[in-house]
């Protein structure tokens, strides 16, 4: 009897998972900033929708870096 274990599967990318979580945060927050702002939270809104604005340029960023072929 052998102890051989198949080859691992190979790692997803980081890059990946912050283009994912850049996605999530810009819904997010969009959604919470229109909310905040029918609430008359205008403070909050602002906040949450400058976040928005920031997850925006992260995919931006990421996307860029993974078409130019960034490992990780």
């Amino acid at each position: 009897m052998s102890d051989y274990l198949p080859p691992p599967a190979p790692p997803r990318s980081a890059l990946t998972l912050r283009l994912w979580l850049a996605g999530f945060g810009l819904v997010f927050n969009s959604v919470a900033g229109w909310l905040a702002l029918r609430a008359d939270l205008v403070w909050l809104a602002v906040v949450l929708l400058l976040l928005a604005v920031v997850c925006v340029a992260d995919f931006f960023w990421v996307l860029h870096r993974k078409r130019r072929g960034d490992p990780g």
